[in-house]
């Protein structure tokens, strides 16, 4: 008796059918799951990884104020047609040194008009022998420019700026350019298709001088340039918040048209025309492009380059 009892509780549990309690599940599965949650708590979407990075910017900020990297040197703008340049392309200037007795001529009355325009130039009237002096001795045909030193970025004031617009980091890194003509083309670019920024390193590469200014067109007022001691240093530190740092080599793995990973937050390093990225550069790089030139060209100049790149990023942006 005790054997056929348990062999029809064993028939009894195998039984298919439906088991106390599900209707009540298939209703809840049937129910609504609630409204759409906003774009910013959605996985992968693009306002969900401007958020995360605003967060974790926010953990790591330093306590510095903006604008809190060193400063450069102050220069001096020599010669009658480099000060008239200079004061009409809006190079900041603090002071406009005239010589004494000098020959009034149209570049040295244009000079004047210019500084005096600005309202915030100091004139100084001051002997030859005190300008060549201040010039070490340079042809300055009695006209001398004095630039205030650049006030630099801090690298992690770029990324600031993007979170803060809402919006995810371009930004541009220089390995090894020295032509500060190139530079302030560069910063051109960056302005013009809505970069936060640039990185140069402190050694054997340009600074913000006046002619980096004068070749930006005035964007250099409005796209800050952070200077570095170690440049591979400060791309590991983007690497941490979640950018992916490309650099731009000849021989890249991949082109620009090519990699999906310009569309995101992204960090472009551009080297020099002739020794391209250096070693530990090219090696703290996420991926290497190159940009498909079917003309035959072996390389392009850095600021053309940096403009097809960015380009390119703010199309697939748009």
């Amino acid at each position: 008796m005790a054997g056929n009892s348990q062999r029809r509780n064993r028939r009894t549990s195998n039984k298919k059918g439906a088991t106390v309690g599900s209707g009540g599940q298939r209703r809840r599965g049937l129910e609504g799951k609630g409204p759409t949650p906003p774009a910013e708590a959605r996985k992968k979407h693009k306002k969900n990884r401007i958020a995360n990075a605003m967060a974790k910017q926010a953990a790591n900020r330093r306590p510095a104020p903006r604008r809190g990297g060193p400063k450069g040197t102050s220069e001096m703008v020599v010669g009658r047609n480099p000060v008239f340049e200079a004061l009409r392309d809006g190079v900041p200037a603090t002071t406009l040194y005239v010589q004494q007795y000098i020959d009034n001529d149209e570049r040295v009355r244009e000079a004047l008009q210019l500084a005096g325009a600005r309202g915030n130039i100091n004139l100084m009237e001051a002997p030859r022998p005190e300008l060549d002096r201040l010039t070490n001795g340079l042809n300055h045909q009695g006209l001398v420019l004095q630039v205030p030193p650049y006030e630099y970025a801090h690298p992690q004031d770029l990324t600031a700026a993007a979170y803060d617009a809402g919006e995810e980091p371009l930004i541009v890194a220089l390995d090894g350019i020295t032509d500060p003509r190139n530079l302030g083309a560069i910063v051109r670019s960056v302005s013009a298709f809505g970069g936060h920024g640039v990185v140069v390193p402190e050694r054997r590469a340009a600074g913000m001088t006046a002619g980096a200014w004068k070749s930006s067109a005035g964007t250099a007022a409005r796209t800050p340039v952070s200077r570095v001691t170690n440049l591979t240093r400060a791309l590991e530190g983007y690497q941490k918040e979640g950018i992916t740092v490309v650099g731009l080599a000849a021989d890249g793995e991949h082109t620009v048209e090519d990699l999906p990973q310009l569309a995101g937050p992204v960090v472009i390093v551009i080297g020099s025309e002739g020794k391209g990225l250096g070693r530990l550069v090219g090696e703290t790089c996420d991926y290497r492009v190159r940009i498909s030139m079917p003309g035959g060209a072996e390389s392009l100049n850095a600021g053309v380059a940096a403009g097809i790149v960015l380009y390119e990023v703010a199309r697939r942006r748009a």
